[in-house]
C-alpha cells in the first residue's frame, strides 16, 4: 500500500486547495525517500492531479517525471512498458470523466519518449487526446489558449509530432495503421480550416512514412528482453547489452542497424539478416496500402490540398507506383 503519510498529505493539500514549492519538495521526498515509487503512490498523485488545485511550476515537472519513473524504470525489464501499466496509466487520466488534461498528456508523451517500448495503445491514446482536443475546442492541448475549435495550430503540430515519433508505441519511428487513420480523421475534420501550414507537411510525411515504413527499426519484443536480463549484466555492462543495442541503433542509420543486430545475441542477430531485404520491400507501397489510401483519400469524394501533398511524396519517394493509386496520382498533378 501507499504510504500512510503521503496519502494524509495528498488529502491536506487537497482541503488547502493548493501545491506549494515546499509541498513539491516534501512530495519528493515522500515518493524517492526509498529510491522506488510504487503505483499506489502514482495514484496518490493523480489525486493530487485531478483536485484541479493551485499548483507551483515545479509540480509540473515532478507529476510526469514521478510517474515515467513507475512506468519505465521500475518495472523489469527497465525500458518497457507493460500492457497492464500502460492501462493503470489510460485508467487514472480517465478515471474522473474529465478530458485527457495538458499535464497529464506530457506525462504519457515522458513516458513514451523515455520508454524503449511501449504498447500502440498508448500512443494511440495520446494522439487521439491531441485530435479530440483540436476538434472540440477544449482539452490537452487548449489550456490558456485562445484558439478556434477545429483549427491545428502550430503547438499542436509539434504535440503530434511528439507523440508520433516519441521512439516507442508501434515501432518507434513507424506509424501505425490505427495512427494513420487518427491522422486522416483529424485531416478530415479540419480540411476547410485555416491550419497551420506545418500540418500539411507534418500530415503527408507520416501518412508516407505508414506506408513505406522502415520497420528495421523495430526493437527487440518486451518478452525477449525480459529473458535476457542477464545480457545487461555481461562484462561490460549496459553498454555492451541493451542500452549499446539501442545506441548503435539510433546513431548509425541504416550501417548502425546492422551493426546493433549482428553484435546482439540469437533471435536478435538473426533479425538482421532480413533487414536489407525488409528495408528495400517497405519503400514500395503494397496492393493493401494502396486500397487503404484510396478509400480513405475517396470517403468525401473530393481530393483535398493536403491529400495532393501526401500523393505528391509518395510519388517522388516510392520508387514503384502501385497501379491502384495512378487514377488518384493523376489528379493530383
Amino acid at each position: 500500500m501507499a504510504k500512510p503519510d503521503l496519502n494524509a498529505f495528498a488529502t491536506a493539500r487537497i482541503a488547502e486547495g493548493q501545491v506549494s514549492e515546499a509541498d513539491v519538495i516534501t512530495l519528493r521526498r515522500f515518493i524517492y525517500g526509498d529510491m522506488a515509487v510504487s503505483l499506489e503512490e502514482g495514484a496518490a498523485l493523480f489525486r493530487l492531479n485531478d483536485a484541479d488545485l493551485t499548483y507551483a511550476d515545479t509540480w509540473y515537472e515532478l507529476f510526469p517525471e514521478a510517474i515515467g519513473d513507475i512506468l519505465v524504470h521500475q518495472a523489469l525489464p527497465r525500458g518497457y512498458v507493460s500492457e497492464d501499466n500502460a492501462a493503470w496509466l489510460t485508467g487514472q487520466i480517465t478515471a474522473d470523466g474529465h478530458v485527457c488534461s495538458r499535464t497529464e498528456l506530457d506525462t504519457v508523451l515522458h513516458v513514451l519518449e523515455k520508454a524503449r517500448e511501449a504498447p500502440e495503445s498508448l500512443e494511440k491514446f495520446a494522439l487521439q487526446a491531441v485530435a479530440d482536443s483540436v476538434i472540440s475546442g477544449k482539452g490537452a492541448t487548449r489550456s490558456g489558449a485562445d484558439l478556434k475549435p477545429g483549427v491545428i495550430s502550430d503547438g499542436e503540430v509539434e504535440i503530434l509530432r511528439r507523440v508520433l515519433y516519441a521512439g516507442a508505441g508501434c515501432g518507434g519511428i513507424a506509424i501505425s495503421r490505427a495512427e494513420a487513420e487518427i491522422l486522416f480523421d483529424l485531416n478530415d475534420a479540419t480540411v476547410e480550416a485555416e491550419n497551420a501550414p506545418a500540418w500539411s507537411e507534418l500530415f503527408s510525411k507520416a501518412i508516407a512514412n505508414h506506408l513505406m515504413a522502415m520497420s528495421g527499426f523495430t526493437p527487440p519484443a518486451r518478452e525477449d528482453a525480459l529473458a535476457r536480463e542477464d545480457w545487461l549484466r555481461q562484462p561490460g555492462g549496459y553498454e555492451r547489452g541493451l542500452g549499446g543495442f539501442f545506441r548503435k541503433m539510433i546513431s548509425g542509420g541504416v550501417s548502425g542497424i546492422r551493426e546493433a543486430y549482428a553484435d546482439a545475441p540469437n533471435p536478435l542477430a538473426a533479425r538482421g539478416a532480413a533487414m536489407e531485404a525488409e528495408i528495400a520491400a517497405n519503400e514500395v507501397v503494397t496492393e493493401d496500402e494502396a486500397s487503404w489510401l484510396v478509400e480513405r483519400i475517396g470517403r468525401d469524394g473530393v481530393l483535398h490540398e493536403n491529400e495532393r501533398a501526401l500523393l505528391k511524396f509518395i510519388r517522388e519517394e516510392s520508387p514503384n507506383i502501385h497501379p491502384a493509386l495512378q487514377p488518384l496520382m493523376d489528379k493530383a498533378i
